[in-house]
């Protein structure tokens, strides 16, 4: 069973199931013209926070292959998406004026919307050169995105555009990613499941 840490920012609550360490399995199905792409690989993903208003993110992939030959890997931040204030620290290394915004939870009560969520973002960047800005919903033990954004180096292989769907179901985190990438549309690209490490 999971229990919330007490010092958990209150403005991370809604994103504190995700918190710890998963690691778990997968599987890359991706048609690309008349071939398809497919293949098993193993994961770990870590959530984790520093007592501010952001979970930090990473994910390292390896192939079954018998080798464990290194995947990929992508590191990040995902927050609740509201406007900054005074008290939020930045831009770079300027501390926040005043006290923090939403240091209760009913105060994060009224990031809450209309539809029963909140709306969150995500910045991810990959080391292939490639930089993502999600934005998207969580509403209880569910995650959507979608980028906003997609920025890639010159070297970069081509990239435009990805969806990700996160959700615990029955004490595991499940995962989806469809990605518009090498000239081809949004498309299915990869899923996984993971379980809680000890």
């Amino acid at each position: 069973m999971y229990t919330l840490d007490a010092n958990v920012p209150a403005e991370l609550a809604p994103l504190s199931w995700l918190l710890g360490v998963w690691e778990g399995s997968g599987v890359v199905h991706y048609v690309d013209g008349e071939t398809v792409r497919e293949h098993e690989f193993g994961q770990r993903v870590s959530f984790s926070h520093d007592g501010l208003h952001y979970v930090n993110y990473s994910s390292s992939t390896w192939l079954l292959d018998g080798e464990q030959t290194p995947l990929n890997a992508e590191a990040g931040y995902w927050r609740l998406h509201r406007p900054s204030q005074a008290g939020d620290p930045g831009p770079g290394m300027l501390p926040g004026v005043g006290d923090r915004p939403f240091p209760t939870a009913e105060s994060v009560e009224q990031l809450r919307t209309s539809r029963d969520d909140f709306e969150i973002e995500v910045a991810l960047i990959h080391p292939s050169g490639i930089s993502e800005l999600y934005l998207g919903r969580v509403k209880g033990p569910r995650i959507d995105l979608q980028t906003d954004a997609v920025m890639r180096s010159a070297s970069s292989k081509e990239y435009s555009a990805a969806t990700r769907m996160y959700g615990l179901v029955e004490g595991k985190l499940l995962w989806a990613w469809d990605i518009a990438a090498l000239g081809n549309d949004l498309r299915t690209h990869a899923s996984g499941t993971l379980s809680r490490a000890e």
